[in-house]
């Protein structure tokens, strides 16, 4: 992989970062998620709030449900980046007769979904037919989408991009490109001298994407991040990092295609293009979501449970209580996972208001 980028940087100039990391993650050759094994699982570098506990299928099952009730049928699921299949083996267990489509770039993952019955497995959304009528998700998708680097310099942004220097690759600045220039002006807000700023166009392609396969329904992505005044004490490193082996990974530079590279995700940003395509939008924090879709209940009964076990003597069943209670915590904790954020962008059904 790194004698590509080389080749590619020798041959064409330095090399934008957002180009970098399409490489790096998804070149088909030697792309960090389109080689080797499965990565979101206890083996892998990073677990997600579904490889965390199957409770959070089941509850993001409740809202599925409930706009199932609102639209009809025919009705269809479509999870982007759907990995092994840990969001939505839960969730169509819960949505027994429900359509499903699974997104997914790893070979290695695409196997795995595929032994999920009645799932169409695909590599990119663009293979999804148009028109439905449903749900697409994303969980933990758009931070690995390709990001620019935009840098404050007095009254101009500059951008960040990758090229040659001695023994390996360096950072280089140079004028920003327009596209990222503007994006950087529309959403990074008033940040100061030298700060750093990850133009997600990416990510905004993808929601404008997700929002035309619907006829009617909703979008939901569920990833870190904030809108730009939550991500401003951030902006003076930039959120660009790495992670292999559930730990923070070396310099992405250094090895690219060995390790994963993430982004803070601008909801702002976000949540503008979706009102851009006519989406009615609302974005909160993943607690406030599982507690208005039933969690809150879920580990109440779990601690009532947990209890009768005690006072019982059924030692085995108060552990495996306690070890589903902890989960639902971790999954709601305000300081972690709870405080990923959720967009939640419906489209009208038949021109009329969406309840």
């Amino acid at each position: 992989m790194l004698e590509r980028i080389r080749a590619e940087i020798a041959e064409s100039g330095p090399m934008p970062f957002d180009r970098f990391m399409e490489l790096a993650l998804y070149d088909p050759d030697g792309g960090y998620y389109t080689t080797g094994a499965l990565r979101s699982e206890r083996s892998g570098d990073f677990l997600t709030s579904p490889e965390v506990s199957p409770l959070f299928g089941s509850t993001i099952a409740r809202f599925v449900a409930t706009e199932r009730e609102r639209l009809g049928e025919p009705f269809t699921v479509v999870e982007c980046g759907a990995g092994g299949g840990s969001l939505l083996r839960p969730l169509l267990e819960a949505l027994p007769g429900v359509a499903a489509w699974a997104v997914e770039v790893s070979p290695a993952a695409r196997e795995r979904l595929a032994a999920i019955p009645g799932v169409e497995v695909v590599d990119r959304l663009d293979r999804v037919p148009g028109g439905l009528r449903g749900v697409v998700i994303a969980n933990e998708l758009l931070d690995n989408l390709p990001a620019a680097v935009a840098i404050r310099r007095d009254t101009v942004w500059m951008e960040e991009m990758v090229t040659l220097g001695e023994g390996g690759l360096v950072p280089v600045e140079v004028p920003a490109r327009p596209e990222v220039a503007a994006w950087a002006a529309r959403h990074a807000g008033r940040v100061p001298e030298g700060a750093r700023v990850e133009v997600q166009l990416a990510a905004g392609a993808w929601v404008e994407q997700a929002l035309s396969v619907l006829e009617a329904g909703t979008v939901v992505a569920i990833d870190y991040g904030d809108d730009a005044a939550g991500l401003l004490s951030r902006r003076t490193e930039g959120t660009v990092r790495t992670y292999r082996g559930h730990h923070l990974g070396p310099d992405p530079l250094l090895d690219p295609g060995s390790a994963d590279i993430t982004v803070d995700v601008d909801f702002g940003a976000l949540a503008d293009t979706a009102r851009g395509c006519g989406a009615e939008v609302e974005v909160i924090t993943q607690r406030e979501f599982l507690e208005c879709w039933g969690l809150v209940e879920v580990v109440a009964e779990l601690r009532r449970d947990e209890l009768e076990a005690a006072r019982s003597g059924d030692a085995m069943e108060r552990l495996r209580l306690r070890s589903r209670l902890t989960e639902a915590e971790t999954l709601l904790h305000p300081r972690g996972l709870g405080d990923f954020r959720v967009l939640v962008a419906r489209v009208q059904v038949d021109g009329e208001g969406v309840p």
